[in-house]
Parts: structure tokens; C-alpha cells; sequence
């Protein structure tokens, strides 16, 4: 052993631990002793650092700073940003009832919606027309929803119309026409119709009973068209049209080859029959047989070439159409939201409750419950008063201190069952 060095030398000049501690030898030994300060424990116990709530004010204050720089960004030269602030305003508004707050900024809106729509292109212009339709779910139906149609629907007609303008941005903006026209309060819904069948109608049988080819884009630019067209049919008097497509000509889109032009057919062929139902309209009444026939096919559709996605889905779509036009046997969906739920009971409930689907995507729930305008178009009634969350809902601090008394009265019962236990020897 190296000389200088004693064995058994302990650091702190021979001073024990306990004697370090501030504590006797006996109390050191005692492996059940804490050396966390419990003043410090009880502070943060007591003053529930931690466990605060979000300071929802706090919250609403920066999604409002938010928008507002979103909404400043639409006036921007960039096209590129001006279309991503136009989509961040758009998600803004599904994410939140907000009325007030639009209503308050509703020319400013209007004035970006209306500067994109005539100078954007493509993207932008869908962005813009997408954005309309949330402006007016926000606003609700009204005078205020109404001025923005008057000033809107004649950009969104004019871009609809125009074969030179990109086929994403018609789609958005006739999508856009027949909900704008659906919320406000004007008279030309006959006329917008028109202007929507004016688009579809290039999937109708040519004159030899040929089916047209038409590409891609282009049919789901008649899909936009037809069901926008759908949406205005439910709340429409057939009497009232001047023009009315037979059901000659929807049942020839069930032989298109795009599948979302083929279910659209087949739901406006619903609407149109339930509609002609409520009024006793012979001349509507009456399905032949080819058309039943087509109905029946693509209720039971196996063809290998369509993709099996595809084939599921338009089974089940049409299995429901064909249960209506020959048993008149309505839908039958309930769709739950919170507390309450939605009965989908007619073909213009569920094209309606569809048509809010698009819209607002992932907001939809939320505006079920808290929008005026859906609850009124889906008579779901007075919206449901928020119990007093500060009241009932428990405090983190609360929870976890039950949790804590929970967890000590499990711990005594399993040692009183350990107790009890007896030994077994095993011999």
C-alpha cells in the first residue's frame, strides 16, 4: 500500500454522513428518510404550478393575430403568397365559428375575394371561390350573405363560362355559384341551374346515343356542375323551371366512365324523383325499365377492370338509389355529433348535410353544433347550452391529487391481501 494513504480515511475530515446531514448516526441509517425538500413539494402542490389550465382569452388572441395577418397577406403582389394566405383565411374560418369577427372585416374580405377572382389564375382563383363559400357559412343567411353573392356570383359565372380559364379553378367557382346561390335569398336560382346544366350536359348522349369521351379533368369539372346543380334541386318547385333535364338524359350519365359523373347521376336522379313525389308529377313518376335496369348493374357491379375501391363504393351508393326508385324506400343515416344526433332521412337532408361535408371538412362537428345557419337548414334546433366547464370540469391539480388517493388506498388493500396469505412449503 502506497505510503500517505490510510485505509478506512473517510472524506469531510472523519466526519460521518449524518453528521454532514445535520443528522444523527441512528437517524442516517434510516433508508426510509427523504432528502427532498418538502417545503419545496408542498409549494408546487399547493400552488398547482403545473397543473394550470390554458388560458383559452390567451388563446383566442393569438388565432385572432393570425388571422388578421392572413387576411393583411391577401393584398400582397406575390400570387404564390396571396394563395396561401387565401387558404390559411379559408382554414381560419373552418376551424372556428367566428360570425362577429368576419362580419366586422366582411368588405375587406369581400374586396380580396372579389381583386383574386379577376387577376388571379388557376390555383388562386379557387383558393378565392373556396373561400366565398366560408365567408357566407360564416355569415349565415342574411342580407350580409346576399350583398356578397350580388357582388361575387357574376366572377364566378364569367370564370365557369370561360373554356380558357383552368378547369380547377371552373370546378371550384361553379361549386362555389350553386352553394352561394343555395344560401342567399335571390331569385335566379332557375337561372343558375341553367348555367350549371349548360356545363354537365357536354356528358350527355350525343345525338346518335353515343357516350362522348371526356377526359379527366374535364369530368370532374361536370361532376362539380352536376352536383352543385343537385344541391339547388332541394330547396327548387319543379313548376318554377323553365328547363328541367329529363330522366332520359341523367339516366345516360350513369353510362359515363368516371365514377364520381356516374354517382352524381345517380343522387340527382333521387332528388329529382323525391322532389316529383312530394308534388304528384306524373310525368316525373314514371321509371322504365332500362333505367331500373341500370340501376341494378351498377348496384351489383364486379367489373375487374374498375379499381375494387371504386366498385365498393358505387355498389353501395347505388344499392341505396335503387331501394328508393322502386320501393320508395328513403335513406336511413344517423350521423352523431357531442350529445346530439342528425337523422339523414331524405335524399335533399343528406345531399344538404353532404354539401357542408365539402365545405368544411374536419370543421363540420363544430359547426354543428355552434353554427345558426346549419343547425336552421338541418332543423336540428336550438343549439345545446356548454354546461359550466369551470364548475364541472376538474382541475389537473384535482385529478391528480384523487389519483394519488386512489393509488394509496389500492396500495393498502393489496398489503392487507398480501397479509393474509399463507405460505406453502412444498415438500
Amino acid at each position: 500500500m502506497p505510503k500517505g494513504k490510510k485505509k478506512g480515511k473517510s472524506m469531510g475530515g472523519g466526519k460521518s454522513r449524518g453528521e454532514i446531514l445535520g443528522t444523527s448516526d441512528e437517524d442516517s441509517l434510516n433508508d426510509n428518510n427523504s432528502v427532498i425538500s418538502l417545503n419545496s413539494d408542498g409549494t408546487y402542490l399547493d400552488d398547482g404550478v403545473g397543473f394550470d389550465e390554458p388560458d383559452e382569452q390567451a388563446q383566442s388572441d393569438v388565432f385572432e393575430e393570425k388571422l388578421m395577418e392572413a387576411i393583411d397577406g391577401l393584398t400582397q403582389k406575390s400570387a404564390q403568397g396571396r394563395t396561401s394566405c387565401l387558404e390559411s383565411v379559408g382554414a381560419s374560418l373552418t376551424m372556428k365559428y367566428i360570425p362577429e369577427f368576419v362580419l366586422n372585416r366582411k368588405m375587406t374580405l369581400t374586396d380580396c375575394i372579389e381583386r383574386c377572382l379577376k387577376k388571379g389564375r388557376g390555383v388562386e382563383q379557387a383558393a378565392a371561390a373556396q373561400l366565398a363559400t366560408l365567408l357566407c357559412v360564416q355569415l349565415g343567411s342574411g342580407d350580409y350573405t346576399d350583398e356578397v353573392f350580388r357582388e361575387i356570383s357574376p366572377l364566378l359565372t364569367l370564370i365557369l363560362l370561360d373554356h380558357s380559364m383552368s378547369v380547377i379553378a371552373r370546378s371550384k367557382c361553379s361549386w362555389a355559384l350553386g352553394l352561394l346561390s343555395f344560401l342567399a335569398n335571390t331569385g335566379d336560382v332557375d337561372e343558375t341551374m341553367s348555367t350549371l346544366e349548360s356545363i354537365f350536359s357536354g356528358s350527355y348522349r350525343k345525338g346518335d346515343g353515343s357516350i362522348p369521351t371526356v377526359a379527366p379533368e374535364i369530368a370532374s369539372l361536370h361532376y362539380a356542375a352536376l352536383s352543385a346543380w343537385s344541391l339547388l334541386l332541394t330547396i327548387t318547385d319543379l313548376s318554377s323551371l323553365s328547363s328541367l333535364p329529363t330522366l332520359s338524359q341523367l339516366s345516360g350519365l350513369l353510362d359515363s366512365t368516371h365514377l364520381d359523373v356516374r354517382m352524381a347521376a345517380g343522387e340527382g336522379i333521387a332528388l329529382l324523383l323525391e322532389q316529383a313525389r312530394q308534388v304528384s308529377d306524373d310525368w316525373l313518376l314514371e321509371v322504365d325499365e332500362d333505367l331500373l335496369e341500370k340501376l341494378r348493374q351498377l348496384a351489383t357491379d364486379s367489373h375487374k377492370y374498375r379499381a375494387k375501391k371504386d366498385r365498393k363504393t358505387q355498389r353501395s351508393s347505388f344499392r341505396d338509389i335503387l331501394r328508393f326508385v322502386e320501393n320508395d324506400e328513403p335513406p336511413n343515416i344517423q350521423v352523431r355529433f357531442g350529445q346530439e344526433a342528425l337523422a339523414l332521412d331524405s335524399w335533399s337532408r343528406k345531399k344538404q348535410y353532404d354539401a357542408f361535408c365539402q365545405v368544411l371538412g374536419s370543421g363540420l362537428n363544430l359547426h354543428l353544433r355552434e353554427n345558426d345557419l346549419l343547425r336552421d337548414i338541418l332543423e336540428l334546433g336550438e343549439k345545446i347550452s356548454p354546461l359550466n366547464m369551470n364548475a364541472v370540469k376538474q382541475t389537473k391539480l384535482a385529478r391528480h391529487l384523487m389519483n394519488a388517493a386512489n393509488f394509496k388506498a389500492r396500495s393498502i388493500s393489496r398489503a392487507k391481501n398480501r397479509d393474509k396469505r399463507s405460505a406453502v412449503v412444498i415438500m
